[in-house]
């Protein structure tokens, strides 16, 4: 499922901790009034709680919200502490935060564009 909605979304993380008590009204408030972006947008926003134990994504889909709850069992998320911040992420990124790596791998190489190389 979660590779469905991936499909063509931008991925935003806000960085630092969330209050877990918000819903979608308040999630996409903090989307468009904290970070100045649309929640209605094809993109993905994700939120972490203090704990760095659960996280949220809010997601439009043409006429509603779609909100996912993942909870940790044992572990915690390597979440990007920077508050007030929306971080945009790739696919691997988030593959790396959603096994418990953090999403700054210092070894990993990095993709190149044109303008890079010349």
């Amino acid at each position: 499922m979660l590779e469905e909605l991936l499909q063509g979304n931008q991925i935003f993380l806000a960085c630092g901790s969330t209050d877990f008590r918000k819903a979608v009204d308040g999630l996409s408030a903090i989307v468009s009034s904290q970070f100045k972006l649309d929640p209605f947008s094809k993109s993905i926003f994700l939120f972490c709680n203090k704990n760095k134990d659960k996280l949220k994504a809010l997601i439009w889909d043409e006429n509603g919200f779609i909100l996912i709850y993942k909870r940790l069992e044992k572990g915690k998320f390597q979440w990007p502490m920077s508050p007030c911040e929306a971080r945009l992420i790739n696919q691997q990124e988030l593959r790396w935060l959603l096994e418990g790596l953090s999403i700054d791998q210092p070894k990993v190489f990095r993709k190149l564009h044109i303008s890079d190389v010349y």
